[in-house]
This record gives C-alpha cells, structure tokens and sequence, in this order.
C-alpha cells in the first residue's frame, strides 16, 4: 500500500512539473541618455601670472644739497607735479643772482659797443678811420650780443637748478617708503632712490604661456579651426586665497621673445583696480580666452569612463537599441565636461547613467537623462556644518 501511495505521489509531482511554464525574460534594462550636438565652444586656459605696476617711477634727486623737508606721508597717494623734497635752496638761488647780474652786465655793453659801430660806420665811408677799425668796432658789438646770449642762457640754467631744488612726484600714483630723512645729503648721479611712485589703477598682469601651447594656438587659429573676436580679448583673474577677481581684464600683446631658460613666452593683460586689491608682485591665476571653435562635441564627464590603459571611452544606444562602446579622444576638459575631437558624432544617443554591468550589445531601454537637482546654497550650508 505504501508503495503504491509513494508511486502516485511522484506521478502528480511530475504532472505539475511538467504543466509549470518557463518565467518571462526581464525587461531591457532602462538607461539615461543624451543626443549628442555640434555647438560653438569658448576655449580658455588657466596661466600663472604677476602682477606688475602700470607705471613706475624712481624718484631721484637732479642736484647736490641737504634735504630740508619731506613733503609727503609715506603710502598715501602723490599727484603728478606735487612737491616731494626741499632741498636747500640757497646756493642755488644765489648763483641764479649771480648769472642774473652777469646778464645785465652785458646787456649794458650791448649800447655802447652797437653805438660805436654804427659811428665807424659813417666815418669808414669818408675814410675818416681805417677799415680795420670799423671791422673791430663791428666784431665788438656782435661779440656783446654773443655775451649777452650766454649770460640769458647761463641765467636760465641756474633758474632750472634752483626749481629742481623742490623735487617733484612724475607721475601720480602710490607713493612708498622714504630711504633719506630730513638733513640727508643727496647727489644727482647717486644710484638709490629717494623713494618709488607706482601707479596701480589700471595695473598689468604678466601671464608666463607655454611656447608649444601658444605655437599650437596660432596654428589652429590660422587653419580656421578656432576665431578670435572681441571676447577673445577678455581675461579673468583668480586671486592668492582662491576668489574671482570682480573685475574682467584685457589681453595687451604677447612678447616676441622665448624664454630660452623657461621655454614660456610672456603675455601681459591689463585690469583695473579700483579698489586697489591688485598690488605688485602678487601671484593670481589668469583665465585666458584662447578663441572660439565653431563645431565642438561637449560630452559631461560623468558620461565617460577609462579602459585598462586608461584610454577614455563611452557607451552609445546603437541600431536596435542596443549598447555600442566608443573609443574617444579628448582635447581638454571645459568646466565639468570634456572636449570631444573624435569618437562621437552628432545625432548620437550617449548612455549617462545605468551603465552599472553593460556590456556591448546588450539590449536597453533608452530614456531622456535628468540631471539631478542641485541643492540649495542652504542645504549645501548645512551639509558643511
């Protein structure tokens, strides 16, 4: 009886196995995709650079003497023409008196000696004196108008002397520290300054570029593959402590010279400073606008993986809805995206995100990618708490 039991029990065991179907395949899986598109693209480099005053001026004394006043505070802001240092003047003003009565000393003598000439003159007519008189007389009177000029030209460089006594700011600008006090002696061919002026407001920046990166720049310029237009000419500044500098600057000119120890060329932008932020010899990061590329791939980097040898490579929904694995080549990276110059072609759907165990050929279901939201500037502050 047990057996029999037992027999009937696996008999319906493998009637039910037998009318059991096979489960249905699974879904393809879905993935987030974007068509890829031709779009103008800016191309910008970031340089390390100095910052150097517009105009520099090393105030130096013209001529000997003690210094008797210091006329400025040191740090403040000078004005072209404002008086810096006295110098005493009283050696100079007296030799001014001394070429001023020389002047008119000979100025007197112009009347007599042009009298006398003008009298020989009528009496070599009628022979009354020798020709040889006459022509002393003439040279005396134009030899007192010679003297007459020196003495004019002599008062007159005496004259600049004593001015050169106050010596004066050349140009406006952020004046600097003092190196000579009051009763110094100065000297008009010593080497150190008496202090420095600097204007600062506009104030350049010297970038050091790569003469490869700037021989490659030319060349693509010339090729039509990149145009430069007025924007092109834009600079942005990055500070010491990481923050933008609030104010654009402008490309000036690229030198002509390599540097033979460094390999760099160097081009210089000019910014304003207003607020004076900007002081000489600070280190900043330029942004440089290197052109524009009319027909540039933009692919986000979060789309673009490596393989084995670290070669970039992407996932495409191919014919069929199927996965296809692209080998790409990349220019640089633009913000959070790379520059695509091979691999990709416009109208292609590129696989963004569900990626996570895909292989080639694997067939999926292709939706519009989303990016995701991104937080508030209040939630980002209470995640740094």
């Amino acid at each position: 009886m047990r057996l029999i039991r037992s027999a009937a029990l696996v008999a319906a065991l493998l009637l039910s196995a037998c009318g059991k179907k096979d489960p249905p395949p699974p879904p393809p899986k879905q993935v987030g995709v974007v068509t890829v598109q031709m779009q103008p693209v800016t191309l910008t480099t970031d340089l390390p650079g100095r910052t150097s005053p517009y105009e520099s001026s090393e105030v130096r004394p013209q001529v000997d003497g003690i210094i008797l006043k210091r006329l400025f505070r040191e740090g403040e802001t000078v004005h072209a023409g404002q008086t810096l240092y006295q110098i005493d003047p009283a050696p100079y003003a007296a030799a001014a008196a001394n070429a001023r009565a020389a002047l008119a000393r000979a100025q007197a003598s112009i009347a007599s000696t042009a009298a006398l000439a003008r009298r020989y003159g009528e009496l070599v007519k009628i022979n009354a004196i020798s020709r040889q008189d006459y022509e002393n007389a003439t040279a005396a009177a134009n030899q007192a108008n010679a003297d007459v000029a020196a003495q004019r030209a002599a008062l007159r460089s005496a004259e600049i002397n004593l001015r050169r006594t106050r010596i004066s700011a050349p140009i406006s600008g952020r004046i600097g520290t003092s190196t000579f006090t009051v009763g110094a002696l100065v000297t008009a061919a010593q080497a150190q300054p008496l202090t420095t002026i600097q204007r600062l407001d506009p104030i350049y920046v010297d970038i050091n570029q790569s003469s490869v990166d700037l021989l490659k720049l030319r060349k693509q310029i010339l090729a039509g593959q990149l145009s430069r237009g007025g924007a092109a000419a834009r600079v942005g500044l990055t500070l010491e402590d990481g923050s933008e500098y609030n104010h654009k600057g402008a490309f000036q000119f690229a030198d002509v010279t390599v540097a033979p120890d460094t390999g760099t060329v160097t081009v210089r932008a000019i910014f304003p400073n207003p607020e004076g932020l900007l002081l000489p010899g600070m280190y900043v990061r330029a942004h440089l606008t290197e052109g524009t590329q009319a027909q540039g791939i933009l692919v986000p980097q979060q789309a673009v993986s490596r393989d084995e040898k670290g070669n970039p490579q992407a996932f495409v929904v191919g014919a069929g809805d199927k996965l296809e694995i692209r080998q790409l080549t990349t220019s640089r990276a633009i913000g959070n995206s790379w520059l695509v110059t091979s691999g990709l072609k416009p109208g292609d759907r590129l696989v963004m995100d569900g990626t996570m165990m895909a292989q080639p050929g694997m067939p999926v279901q292709p939706v519009a990618w989303t990016p995701p939201p991104t937080p508030s500037k209040a939630a980002q502050a209470a995640v740094g708490q």
